[in-house]
């Protein structure tokens, strides 16, 4: 449903009226759908006086009161009249809002240095007709209505086509995350203001940065918001024994914390209760995940386990051997590296460049993503873009990780939307 909300502001001085905001507000569907789709063009017009056209894309869907709304912005192609645009992946709930009819409306223009960008042309589609992937019916005209009103003999400003086309997170898989923090001697005192875990009362640590960052991220992804929120490598009250995965919040019958604001306060209180110790043990809760993993390999549950640590590990032969079983399930591992440490040992095992291996055997998959949280502090002070940047890159391997467990056990999507044809009426309850 469609809500209309209209405030009204005064200067203080009776009668007299400041200005009125409008704010348009729509009830997101609950698709939780994404998809991946490249797109090139041919023979669009020409802008530039000295070249030929900068052209990008913005993508807009439409809202229910006719409006439009922008939802997407291609890169810009330089000095082309046939660009090819670089693969991008939406939620289709940003495209189309889960309606598969709704009109998704696309706009091209020259970009200029000025920001005065110049209108090349439109076209309008659905996610129903782009679901039909690269065909001759994914082949749009790109009119410019000016234009075509002055010039009796105008025909388009070129054509745009969807080279590729790929739905995931269409087999209706839940996700869900859990959270494991290190809490070894490595990180420091959280007394000094030297430690990672440095208890600021004005500030946030590095540990709560990263996890607040990429957890606002992954919250939405999670089906039920309750994470389970474990800790590593530090002594636990009342008797100091050494624990690898212990709960946050000390209970280990129920270890879910209500959203990323509840593993925050966790994890806080588990600074002032436990101790900071060692060894630096991944396997631990790798394995930990991984017993809820292999009880559903069906498809229709992913788990993805976040591990926020310095680096300094202690048990590699455990840990690769941990990530090579692990591979086999419906599992991914994100590490994120905080502190300035070299993370050798955290490159080798994200196995972009080699394939992990565990006594002789491969991994069946990459699941590994390791990112280093000094990579995204913005030294000009943008916190609100550097973590941005971080959640982006942190999730950026997950889909394919997915996809790729799915097509290894021959796990079918949901099927596509039926195929397009125009006397087709809207869906009032799309799926």
């Amino acid at each position: 449903y469609h809500k209309l909300y209209i405030f009204s502001f005064h200067s203080g001085i009776p009668g007299k009226k400041c200005g009125t905001i409008i704010l348009s507000a729509e009830e997101l569907g609950n698709c939780r759908d994404y998809a991946t789709m490249q797109f090139c063009a041919n023979k669009l017009d020409k802008k530039d006086f000295f070249g030929k056209s900068d052209p990008f894309m913005v993508f807009y869907r439409s809202n229910e009161d006719g409006t439009f709304t922008i939802c997407h912005k291609t890169e810009v192609v330089k000095n082309t009249l046939n660009p090819v645009w670089q693969p991008f992946s939406i939620p289709v709930r940003a495209l189309c809002n889960g309606d598969y009819d709704r009109t998704i409306k696309v706009e091209i223009y020259d970009w200029d240095r000025d920001g005065s960008h110049d209108f090349i042309g439109e076209f309008t589609t659905s996610y129903k007709e782009l679901c039909r992937g690269q065909s001759q019916l994914n082949i749009y005209e790109v009119v410019n209505a000016k234009k075509k009103i002055k010039k009796k003999r105008y025909i388009n400003s070129g054509t745009v086509r969807l080279t590729s086309f790929l739905p995931f997170m269409c087999f209706r898989t839940q996700i869900h995350f859990t959270v494991a923090i290190d809490f070894t001697a490595s990180n420091g005192n959280p007394s000094q203001s030297t430690s990672l875990h440095y208890m600021n009362p004005y500030q946030m640590n590095a540990y709560a940065m990263a996890l607040k960052a990429v957890g606002e991220i992954i919250q939405d992804y999670d089906s039920d918001k309750m994470f389970p929120a474990l800790g590593f490598g530090a002594k636990l009250p009342p008797d100091g024994r050494v624990s690898h995965e212990f709960p946050l919040n000390g209970n280990t019958e129920n270890p879910y914390c209500n959203g990323i604001h509840g593993i925050l306060e966790a994890y806080h209180q588990s600074l002032k209760t436990v101790q900071l110790y060692g060894p630096t043990n991944f396997a631990p809760v790798v394995n930990h995940v991984a017993r809820y993993a292999a009880a559903f390999q069906d498809g229709s549950q992913y788990f993805v386990l976040l591990i926020i640590t310095d680096g300094v590990i202690s048990d590699m032969a455990q840990t690769k051997e941990a990530i090579v079983n692990a591979a086999k399930l419906p599992m991914s591992i994100i590490i994120v590296g905080v502190g300035q440490a070299e993370f050798d040992a955290m490159v080798e095992l994200d196995g972009d460049d080699i394939r992990i291996s565990s006594r002789g055997k491969l991994a069946e998959r990459d699941i590994v993503q390791f990112v280093p949280f000094r990579d995204y502090m913005d030294r000009t002070g943008n916190h609100v873009l550097s973590m941005a940047r971080l959640a982006k890159d942190v999730l950026a391997e997950i889909p394919d990780q997915l996809i790729s467990y799915m097509k290894s056990r021959a796990i079918k999507p949901h099927p596509a939307p039926p195929p397009y044809s125009p006397g087709d009426k809207p869906q009032t309850n799309p799926v």
